[in-house]
Formats: structure tokens, C-alpha cells, sequence
């Protein structure tokens, strides 16, 4: 993707906090034969494998995705994001010569797929998955807690994703090209609004502000 300097993000583990916050990816491949495809799915990062980790996933055996050529493949992270209306820059009342833009967090991962469908392979990784996201609930939900013959059933209708990460892209395009003044503009905006994702971005870019970034 297109990052300007002032946006990249360049620390690996940085990168990988933010797959793992995020859980949630778009598996994109390309081949003659099928084109572009593009699915979305829950992933499991184990970043114990491989130099960048790798993501655990599944599709249903009724997405076609899975019959596609194993290879080169690319999962698009998207964090927060929000508008930016160039009313909040100090530059304004001082020249007037800007235009709204959009904040925004993404993370790409590119890496080698391959399509797994054996047992083993798919009991771990629901497990996995679902240990995760049931964690600090009140009452967690387990897969011991259904049937194995309905449990076996629903293993049937999906086939595993493994992801070997080769090589991360981090963009937090976060108002770091203008001035301390704009970016106190934005921050106050974004703060005030009644939007959760708003002031999520508002806390993001105070803390990407370039003179405070910790590198």
C-alpha cells in the first residue's frame, strides 16, 4: 500500500499487537485462473512460528476460496478510522488552504496460504479460537460443551487457512503532516464527538503526534 514516511510504522511487534487486537482480516488471492477473491474471517496469530508468526483460520467448505491455488496471498487489518473536517485546522482561519481528509489505521500482512483440511489441524484451531474470544466472559463457552457428533458434524463444513506471514506493511495515517496546531484541532474534535470510533482516533493521533511518537 501507499504509505508517506510520516506514517509508517516500521516495529514488528507493533504490527502484530495490532493483528491480535483486531482478530478480524480479509483474505485476498489472485491467480489466473480465479482472479481476484477475496474472503473475511476470524484469525489466530501464533507468533511462535516462523519469522513473523503465523494466522490460523477456517472458511466454509461452500466458499469456493478454499479451492483456489495454495501461494501468495495478502490479510488487509483495519483499525480505527474516521473523517476529518479541515474546519478543525488552525490553518484555516490563517490561509484556507486545506480539504477534509480521512485518519485511518490498516496493517498488511502478506504471506504464503496453504488450505488444511485435516482433523487435527481444525480441533486445535477452533479450540484456539474460541478459547480466546470466550476468555473473561462470565460464563465462557467451550467446545466441550456441545455434543462431539455436532461438533464433528460442523468440522465437516469447513477447511482450515494457514497463513506464513513473510512480510508486514503498517500505515497510521494519524495527521502526523500537519502543524501542532492542526493536530490540537483535530484531537479536540475528535474528542468531542459522540462517536466512540471518533474519539478512539483522537486518542491515536495525540499519541502518533510526531514530537511524542516513541520510537
Amino acid at each position: 500500500m501507499y504509505i508517506p514516511h510520516a506514517n509508517a510504522e516500521h516495529r514488528p511487534e507493533t504490527m502484530l499487537d495490532f493483528i491480535e487486537s483486531r482478530a478480524f482480516g480479509a483474505l485476498v488471492t489472485s491467480s489466473p485462473a480465479h482472479g481476484l477473491f477475496a474472503t473475511h474471517l476470524p484469525l489466530v496469530l501464533n507468533r511462535g512460528r516462523g519469522e513473523h508468526g503465523v494466522l490460523e483460520g477456517h472458511v466454509a467448505r461452500g466458499n469456493p476460496h478454499h479451492t483456489h491455488e495454495a501461494g501468495d496471498a495478502l490479510v488487509i487489518f483495519q483499525g480505527a478510522d474516521a473523517y476529518v473536517t479541515p474546519s478543525w485546522y488552525a490553518a484555516k482561519a490563517e490561509h484556507g488552504r486545506v480539504v477534509p481528509t480521512w485518519n485511518y489505521v490498516a496493517v498488511h500482512a502478506y504471506a504464503t496460504l496453504r488450505f488444511v483440511d485435516e482433523t487435527e489441524f481444525l480441533i486445535r484451531h477452533l479450540d484456539a479460537l474460541t478459547n480466546r474470544h470466550e476468555a473473561g466472559r462470565a460464563m465462557p463457552w467451550s467446545t466441550a460443551d456441545a455434543p462431539a457428533d455436532f461438533l464433528a458434524q460442523m468440522r465437516r463444513g469447513i477447511v482450515g487457512v494457514e497463513l506464513t506471514i513473510t512480510r508486514l506493511e503498517g500505515k497510521w495515517k494519524m495527521s502526523q503532516n500537519r502543524s501542532d496546531a492542526d493536530i490540537d484541532g483535530v484531537v479536540r474534535g475528535l474528542a468531542s464527538s459522540p462517536s466512540d470510533g471518533d474519539r478512539a482516533v483522537a486518542a491515536i493521533v495525540e499519541e502518533r503526534r510526531p514530537n511524542t511518537r516513541r520510537d
